[in-house]
């Protein structure tokens, strides 16, 4: 009965389904997190849902209706779609905010972070500390849904998410609008000590297997490592976040 009822709360919550449900929720601008559609359906309606998801360069996946009947038992003909519970950010709008406000802009970048924990847990460290935003892919991440909700403490209601198909391209943007972007990473004999973050500043972390992808690494202007003295050979990619960023609070702040 508990496991019913969790089920339910989930499709109260986040599940649209039926295709012309979808549909609507598309066009009335709710965030898609994921849609899933059933292999092999047809017709014209569903063409209507593809020409709208080609238009708003949304994607699906195609799965068997085992799958769909596993997400609800109500009749979704074939198209389950799931509502993110935020609505995302554009970073180039958030940065000349920030500087008309006369703050100095600190900004995350999440590259290959699929953990919807770690992902919570990094959002709730960088909303205490004061970070004006947190930029995401538009694929290949976590979702945000109510576990990574939770873990955060509600932190990702409060601090804009910001989610773009390329982060190369953030990142070329933020650098030229003043921001030095510092890769973490365990690729560098530089420490995180020996930098100063007293200016507009963008940190990039990486998920813990695959670290940060070439690209960005190419990009940064400084590669930064967090000493390890033991032998373990990484920390989590939420703890790494929190030192990082509250090294950089450290250095705004005047604290020694």
């Amino acid at each position: 009965m508990q496991d019913y009822s969790r089920s339910e709360r989930r499709e109260t919550n986040q599940l649209v389904f039926g295709i012309r449900a979808v549909i609507e929720a598309i066009e009335s601008g709710k965030e898609i997190e994921s849609l899933w559609v059933q292999r092999g359906l047809a017709g014209p309606l569903l063409a209507e849902l593809k020409e709208l998801l080609k238009t708003h360069d949304l994607s699906y996946q195609q799965v068997p209706m085992e799958k769909l009947n596993r997400l609800t038992r109500k009749n979704h003909q074939g198209v389950i779609a799931v509502i993110s519970p935020i609505t995302y950010q554009k970073i180039e709008d958030i940065i000349p905010q920030v500087y008309e406000k006369g703050e100095v802009p600190l900004v995350l970048l999440l590259d290959g972070v699929t953990d919807v924990r770690n992902m919570g847990a990094i959002a709730r460290t960088a909303e205490c500390a004061g970070v004006h935003a947190i930029v995401i892919p538009r694929k290949n991440t976590a979702e945000i849904n109510p576990d990574a909700i939770k873990t955060s403490s509600g932190a990702l209601y409060k601090i804009p998410v910001c989610r773009h198909d390329s982060l190369t391209s953030i990142a070329r943007f933020l650098q030229e609008s003043g921001l030095q972007l510092i890769a973490c990473t365990e690729k560098t004999s530089n420490s995180i000590y020996s930098s100063n973050y007293k200016g507009p500043t963008a940190f990039v972390l990486g998920a813990e297997d695959t670290g940060i992808s070439d690209g960005l690494l190419r990009m940064a202007d400084y590669l930064a490592r967090i000493p390890l003295l033991g032998e373990i050979a990484s920390l989590n990619v939420s703890v790494s976040a929190g030192v990082v960023l509250y090294e950089a609070i450290r250095q705004r702040t005047g604290n020694s």
